[in-house]
């Protein structure tokens, strides 16, 4: 699906230093920031899911290790 980006100077420049960066064209530099900002996220919410499910289901442990 096509889409346009209209974008301030400040963010062009910034974009084409990415693009730049990355040796590719400014599409694919979005396409790649996309990609990351989705990976992050997903692992972002997998390490709190696992971090609710540590302090509450070791919630006994980790009291008597807080205690010690």
């Amino acid at each position: 699906m096509a889409m346009t980006l209209r974008l301030n100077e400040e963010l062009e420049q910034k974009l084409s230093g990415i693009a730049s960066e990355l040796g590719c064209s400014k599409q694919k530099a979005i396409e790649v920031m996309i990609e990351s900002y989705d990976m992050k996220s997903k692992r972002r919410a997998e390490l709190d899911d696992a971090l609710e499910f540590v302090l509450s289901h070791d919630k006994k442990l980790m009291q008597r290790l807080a205690d010690a």
